[in-house]
Order: structure tokens, then C-alpha cells, then sequence
């Protein structure tokens, strides 16, 4: 797998990752089936996929390039609000755009 392939494969798996706690409003981790999940629960849901994105980027860096470039706070904290974004169409439709589908549908 070359570096491109690399990039889109993480792009696609951290947006995919950073929306699935507030598109699965009734499953916690895809596997455990929960009543309602509160926006706490979801955080740290979302959170872990952050982490377990990170691990997999380490991963495909290793594979790809051979070794892993050592980062500073800054990389981390980029990442971090990078994921905020990608999950932002299911933050929406979670809380906001469910409950005015209901209301008004």
C-alpha cells in the first residue's frame, strides 16, 4: 500500500469513526445494545474512536513509510479538533436535526 492509499483509507475510516456514536443512538461500541445513551456516554465513545483512529495511523505510518515520525503536542491537538470536525454531520443529525424531524414530521 502506497502513502495515497494510506491517507484516504485513514481519512475515510476517522470520518466513518468520529460520526458512529451519535448515528448508533442505541448501540454502545457497534456491539452492546443500551436503552438511550446519554451525551456523556457519547463523548466518550467518541473519544476512544479517536484514540483507536490514532493507533491505526500509527499503524499504516509504520507500514507504509517504515517508521513512525515522532510529534510534538501540537500534531495531537490538531487531530483532536480534525475529528471534532469530521464528526460534526452526526453531532447535527443526533441532536438537532432528529429532534426536528420529529416535531415536525
Amino acid at each position: 500500500m502506497d502513502i495515497n492509499q494510506s491517507v484516504w483509507l485513514l481519512l475515510f475510516t476517522a470520518i466513518v469513526l468520529a460520526n458512529i456514536p451519535f448515528l448508533m443512538a442505541n448501540r454502545l461500541f457497534l456491539v452492546i445494545k443500551v436503552p438511550h445513551k446519554s451525551i456523556v456516554i457519547n463523548l466518550i465513545e467518541w473519544f476512544t474512536y479517536f484514540v483507536i483512529t490514532g493507533l491505526f495511523a500509527y499503524l499504516l505510518e509504520q507500514k507504509s513509510m517504515g517508521h513512525v515520525a515522532s510529534q510534538g503536542w501540537e500534531f495531537y491537538t490538531i487531530t483532536l479538533f480534525m475529528f471534532m470536525i469530521f464528526a460534526f454531520p452526526g453531532f447535527i443529525y443526533r441532536y438537532n436535526l432528529k429532534s426536528f424531524l420529529k416535531k415536525h414530521g
